[in-house]
């Protein structure tokens, strides 16, 4: 079971989490997921070159607007459902993100894409892919099946973080009108260090991608970001051991030539129609030892780079600030994450659209009327 420490469902856990990859699921159905509440469903994909590939899409069952302890409110169903996309070496866990987003009367759902976490098979190569393109594929296939769920609702908002909020800011600026919004949580838009580093990188990457594209790279590999998530160091979730290892997956040169062609391509400028919000914690924090500093900042991506990258985005794009916040801002402490909540909520009221109501007829139609006492009064509800 993998929830917040402060989650009251963690108390009715039914077992600890194992090692184990899931398999698929039966074509088309739904089957219970490792988070209770939730269903999963294989999302069957193109043979990418290593055989079988697929993804997985999570669905909270609850209904919106009725999570426990939330008022319910019949016209919340209208709202833009959320579709939430992990980083890199990571998967879906924060169920407490996903009863938030429905009390506040939005249906969530969230992708595992190929080659991680439930979508993880044991002849893959974790989280590797050459072209962040290819994960249209998923993203495609996810908002087929919100929309068959969700018929008259606005398109989704994507909530995606780091490594998938630059999968996901490619894919909107490539498919205009394709959401209503998006969340970007720490998306990874540039390297640290800026243009200069990420020159070098392509440099490194190159030759290497010719050579031997998906062999890792000997580069370090520390444990805090993981102490700082995980409720058996200094953090509050409990999470797979191979989904989202203490250290993260090894990163190969041809999965990093892709992430940098991303980089160049957010740095031309990309032209992303609707509202971008950029969640951000107010600094960021590299040291070789650990500290308590490092659960209070971003210890994984440079948060300045990032809020220049982000301006660069769109039109229309807000960037908060989230002062003690983790790189996953919605994996912080709790009092920190509560905060980014409301913030988000907040943003999404104003830009988180709802399905428009039906139009009023004109004043001088000629509309029948029930003889009764309430006949020419405003309906209940509307």
């Amino acid at each position: 079971m993998d929830v917040s420490a402060d989650d009251p469902c963690r108390r009715a856990a039914a077992s600890a989490l194992d090692d184990a990859l899931l398999d698929d699921t039966p074509p088309g159905a739904w089957v219970s997921d490792v988070l209770d509440g939730c269903s999963r469903r294989t999302l069957p994909l193109a043979d990418d070159g290593a055989g079988p590939a697929a993804a997985t899409l999570v669905r909270l069952d609850e209904e919106p607007g009725r999570a426990p302890g939330s008022r319910h409110d019949a016209a919340a169903v209208a709202a833009a459902p959320v579709l939430h996309v992990h980083g890199w070496s990571d998967y879906f866990y924060n169920l407490p993100l996903a009863r938030r987003l429905s009390a506040a009367g939005r249906r969530f759902y969230a992708l595992d894409l190929r080659r991680y976490g439930r979508s993880l098979r044991p002849w893959q190569t974790p989280g590797y892919v050459d072209d962040l393109a290819r994960y249209d594929e998923e993203l495609d296939a996810a908002l087929a099946i919100i929309a068959e769920e969700n018929p008259g609702a606005p398109t989704p908002v994507i909530h995606a973080h780091s490594t998938g909020g630059l999968v996901v800011a490619l894919w909107s600026h490539r498919h205009p009108g394709r959401t209503s919004a998006l969340v970007l949580n720490s998306p990874w838009l540039e390297m640290p260090g800026d243009a200069p580093a990420r020159t070098a990188v392509e440099a490194l990457a190159a030759p290497l991608t010719r050579l031997d594209p998906d062999r890792p790279l000997s580069l370090p590999r520390l444990d805090h970001y993981w102490r700082s998530l995980s409720v058996e160091a200094r953090g509050e979730w409990r999470l797979h051991p191979r989904w989202r290892p203490r250290k993260s997956f090894p990163m190969a040169p041809g999965w990093m030539r892709a992430v940098v062609a991303g980089h160049r391509a957010v740095a031309a400028g990309l032209d992303i129609t609707v509202p971008v919000l950029v969640l951000l914690s107010e600094k960021t924090r590299y040291q070789r030892r650990w500290s308590e500093e490092l659960t209070t900042s971003d210890a994984v991506l440079d948060v300045e780079v990032l809020a220049r990258r982000a301006v660069r985005l769109g039109p229309q794009v807000t960037v908060t600030r989230i002062e003690g916040a983790l790189h996953d801002v919605f994996a912080s402490r709790a009092p920190v994450r509560r905060t980014a909540l409301d913030a988000m909520l907040r943003w999404l009221s104003a830009y988180g659209p709802e399905a428009p109501a039906p139009a009023a007829p004109p004043e001088d139609a000629d509309v029948p009327c029930v003889d009764s006492p309430s006949c020419g009064e405003e309906a209940p509800g509307t």
